[in-house]
């Protein structure tokens, strides 16, 4: 660890590091100062809006890829690819996860003014919504679980606009079980009540996952985390973490990009070709994951192909 924290400029601390896996998150930190990401965003949100070398469609229906279709969006924007790279995000993350790590997933998390909360929650395989675990780490270092995910925030996150909440040190143990696989229901959507707080998961109910149907999460120990534009959070998706709704008084949407990380141990998808989530599907053909940093010696795993700085990554 040493080593490597000589070499790459943002590395955490030891005393960082300890406080990392003590809370289970780090930061806020700084990625880009706010006036420069306030400045990107302008340029970058109408660039996102193409979707014509997206990976995955989009058929705009209801019922349809919407909601998948936001991941992964770093495989055909130069921007985002950039992004995941950066070393203020990956010189920390490899502090925690080792020299040899992937990104496996991005996803937009977009609140509108108006728009309900995300319920208390846990993610561990990711198999809640299909069934089928989407990360599955080797036995012999199955006690870490879950995926590191670095949150950014593009445009301001305070508690009026519905930033994170997380609830310090509940990633040691799991209140879910992510085998019972949960139903997705889009009439729920900005509808449910949860101790007085407008809060949801984007059509399901987390609650249909609980191993105690009885367990209440304990927010009195919650802390919100408020962030200027360009700012990042870096946590375990195995800590209890939440969001805030949007109480409407401002007119900016929040909008914060996550990056998921995991060694090259770890293996991404295994035998599935398909995403199923939000009541839909979107298939795995042209999916590859990232090596951020170091090198894949196992080989478990389709890695994307740099290109481009049009369309950065590729498969084939």
């Amino acid at each position: 660890m040493n080593s490597i924290q000589k070499q790459r400029e943002f590395a955490l601390t030891e005393q960082e590091i300890d406080k990392f896996h003590e809370q289970g998150y780090y930061g806020p930190f700084t990625v880009y100062e706010a006036d420069e990401m306030r400045a990107t965003w302008r340029r970058q949100r109408l660039r996102i809006l193409d979707r014509s070398a997206a990976i995955y469609p989009d058929d705009g229906t209801e019922s349809g890829n919407t909601n998948i279709a936001n991941y992964d969006r770093h495989m055909d924007s130069s921007f985002l690819a950039e992004h995941i790279c950066r070393p203020a995000i990956v010189d920390r993350v490899v502090s925690v996860l080792g020299p040899d790590v992937l990104c496996w997933r991005t996803e937009f998390f977009p609140k509108y003014p108006g728009d309900e909360g995300t319920d208390w929650h846990q993610a561990d395989t990711f198999a809640n919504a299909s069934g089928k675990p989407q990360i599955l780490w080797p036995d012999e270092l199955r006690y870490f679980g879950g995926t590191i995910t670095v949150w950014t925030a593009f445009t301001e996150a305070t508690e009026e606009t519905g930033c994170l909440q997380f609830i310090p040190g509940t990633h040691q143990k799991m209140h879910y079980d992510e085998t019972k696989r949960m139903h997705y229901d889009p009439s729920l959507i900005n509808t449910v009540q949860k101790d007085g707080v407008r809060r949801g998961f984007f059509g399901y109910d987390y609650r249909e996952l609980q191993i105690d149907p009885d367990w209440v999460p304990d927010e009195e120990s919650a802390v919100s985390m408020v962030m200027q534009p360009g700012q990042a959070i870096m946590f375990w998706s195995t800590l209890m973490h939440a969001s805030l709704p949007h109480s409407g008084k401002s007119s900016e949407m929040r909008l914060g990009y996550a990056a998921r990380y995991v060694p090259t141990s770890v293996r991404v998808y295994p035998d599935t070709d398909e995403i199923e989530e939000y009541g839909g599907r979107v298939k795995l053909d042209r999916y590859g994951a990232v090596l951020v940093a170091g090198k894949d010696a196992y080989g478990h795993n389709t890695l994307a192909i740099e290109t481009t700085r049009h369309h950065p990554f590729t498969t084939s």
